[in-house]
């Protein structure tokens, strides 16, 4: 019955591996603060591709990095880049976007600064907050996790 639910085992399977990363509290807590800092950037698509590169040549914990940047999912990527946006939107004191009345690169082209500009900055101030806090919180329940004994699955009796 359980193997049916797909989302449970595998928030199950992340935890899993979250659990069981080797490294000091203090590694693992870098290398997930690290995913989380690229994933909340609006480079959908190759993030992971970037949180491996710089785990790398930062030398911090890859699966770590890589967990890290599942907080943008497609689920989550939607709330989390509109509000992004609307960050980026209000420090800038831009109005929002409206669709142009004729499309032309040019006028595509006018729109995409206008919405990239914005989206960028207002990723790179979550970004920076969701770094400081993911690496706060992991710190302190990194130890704490590694204690939970987690139970293996149902296994169906073979007769």
């Amino acid at each position: 019955m359980y193997r049916r639910w797909g989302i449970a085992r595998w928030v199950k399977l992340m935890f899993l591996r979250f659990i069981r990363l080797e490294g000091t509290p203090h590694e693992v807590s870098k290398g997930v603060a690290l995913g989380i800092f690229i994933g909340m950037t609006p480079t959908f698509g190759f993030q992971m591709i970037i949180a491996l590169f710089f785990a790398w040549l930062l030398r911090e914990s890859k699966v770590a990095a890589v967990l890290g940047v599942w907080v943008t999912n497609p689920v989550t990527a939607p709330v989390i880049y509109a509000l992004q946006y609307e960050t980026g939107r209000f420090l800038l004191d831009m109005q929002r976007v409206t669709l142009p009345s004729e499309f032309s690169f040019q006028t595509l082209g006018h729109l995409g600064w206008e919405v990239l500009a914005p989206l960028c900055l207002g990723s790179l101030v979550w970004a920076i907050l969701g770094w400081l806090v993911a690496y706060s919180i992991c710190l302190r329940l990194g130890p704490v996790a590694k204690r939970i004994k987690v139970a293996r699955w149902p296994r169906k009796r073979r007769v």
